[in-house]
């Protein structure tokens, strides 16, 4: 697992975002810290202070869209200036004695798909893997992602290559690591709602066959426990707020649901402003006779 992108911007460390992305205590090995930012020295920097404060692995970020990132040429924008990017891993991989991996996208658009030549920069600076996402940033994450690239790449390089990109059920993930010969897959969106989806594939690319969904027993316990953390680790204020989005995610997986289901039981979970009442809601919804109920007494209100 990869942790949260922080910014390599050092005015930018004290606010309580980039406080909360740098304090690693009680995470689980391997910590690999993943920083962004457009300037090699600052970026350096930002790589010494995250493995003093415990990273075990310095991810450097070029695979980013948002326009937020790349509109301080910091993301999927530094793959438009190859010499920048030479600079910024000569400059990570110099400043620190742990690992550095790499993540970008195919290029910029599709006139400009020169993720060979970054990533053999990477092999040539020290970086350790390198993962791919294969879409090019103007894409962001719309259509298909692509794995040919992903695929050429691997064949020309010696260091691990990791996929990316649509990754969503365990039959995906064993297709794509036959058709790239990837040495692993990384999960994103796959993962929200479905954490489960690690232990699937690995199932899968062990035996053969699916794993049983997970009971809706064990669905509870673990959204719970997400709950819990959240609430913990962001407050209350905000944890309310950002547990919607991740019980939304969840009801859009969960199967035993209907669009206008999911939709009613979503509306009832983002109208309530307590932790207390996302946990009793939380608490009536995880069994099939309370949830039944939630819904009549949704359709009635609606």
């Amino acid at each position: 697992m990869v942790g949260e992108m922080v910014t390599a911007d050092p005015s930018l460390w004290h606010t309580r975002k980039s406080q909360l992305r740098m304090d690693h205590e009680g995470e689980p090995d391997p910590r690999v810290v993943q920083i962004a930012g457009g300037d090699a020295e600052m970026l350096a920097q930002a790589a010494r202070l995250n493995a003093e404060l415990g990273a075990q692995i310095i991810d450097i970020n070029m695979g980013c869209p948002a326009k937020k990132v790349c509109n301080k040429a910091a993301g999927s924008a530094l793959l438009r200036d190859e010499a920048l990017v030479a600079d910024i891993l000569d400059a990570v991989v110099n400043a620190v004695d742990i690992p550095v991996t790499l993540k970008i996208r195919t290029g910029w658009c599709a006139s400009s798909n020169n993720a060979r030549r970054i990533a053999q920069l990477a092999e040539s600076a020290g970086i350790q893997a390198l993962a791919i996402h294969g879409r090019h940033r103007e894409q962001r994450y719309t259509g298909e992602a692509e794995y040919d690239t992903i695929a050429d790449i691997k064949s020309r390089l010696s260091i691990p290559v990791i996929a990316n990109g649509d990754i969503t059920t365990p039959e995906k993930a064993a297709y794509v690591l036959r058709y790239t010969g990837a040495d692993a897959v990384m999960v994103g969106r796959g993962a929200q709602g479905n954490p489960w989806i690690f232990q699937q594939i690995t199932h899968y690319l062990t035996h053969g066959e699916r794993l049983a969904l997970p009971s809706l027993a064990e669905r509870g316990q673990v959204l719970r426990e997400h709950l819990q953390a959240l609430h913990a680790f962001y407050g209350e204020t905000m944890g309310v707020r950002i547990a919607r989005k991740h019980v939304g995610w969840y009801l859009n997986d969960d199967q035993r649901f209907t669009d206008a289901e999911q939709r009613t039981l979503k509306q009832q979970f983002n109208a309530l402003a307590t932790p207390e009442s996302q946990f009793e809601w939380m608490n009536n919804a995880m069994t099939h006779d309370a949830t039944q109920r939630l819904l009549v007494k949704g359709s009635h209100a609606a």
